[in-house]
């Protein structure tokens, strides 16, 4: 059965989408720790994220940099955070949170809630940077 990631990509189920390529796509989280929180995800489906081909782990920091240079002209923080977790969804991602202190990518916290219109002008702001 496909991941949810994989039917994201497949357009099967919408996201608000931040950047993307032939190998990958970058999504703001429905559950953000901070706006502007995004997933950057292989277009690949691979469970772990150490198992991914050495090609795609090669170039998926690169994407990732590309993105989260956008999302800090957008957002105010000190920094894009990055953080490999993979608990959740079983498909490879790279989270990028804007944060201002460590405390900003407790994944315990209570998560953002924003309106899908909220979503769409941050991705929007985003893509545009």
């Amino acid at each position: 059965m496909p991941s949810i990631f994989t039917r994201i990509i497949r357009g099967e189920i919408p996201c608000h989408k931040v950047g993307e390529d032939e190998h990958f796509l970058a999504f703001l989280d429905i559950n953000p720790l901070r706006e502007g929180h995004s997933l950057v995800i292989p277009k690949l489906e691979v469970d772990k994220f150490f198992d991914l081909p050495a090609d795609v782990l090669a170039a998926i920091m690169p994407f990732a940099q590309e993105v989260a240079g956008r999302i800090a002209k957008v957002v105010p923080c000190n920094r894009i955070g990055v953080s490999v977790v993979g608990l959740e969804v079983p498909h490879a991602h790279v989270h990028l949170i804007p944060i201002d202190s460590v405390y900003d990518m407790d994944f315990a916290r209570p998560k953002f809630q924003f309106t899908q219109e909220e979503l769409a002008s941050f991705a929007k702001r985003i893509r545009e940077a």
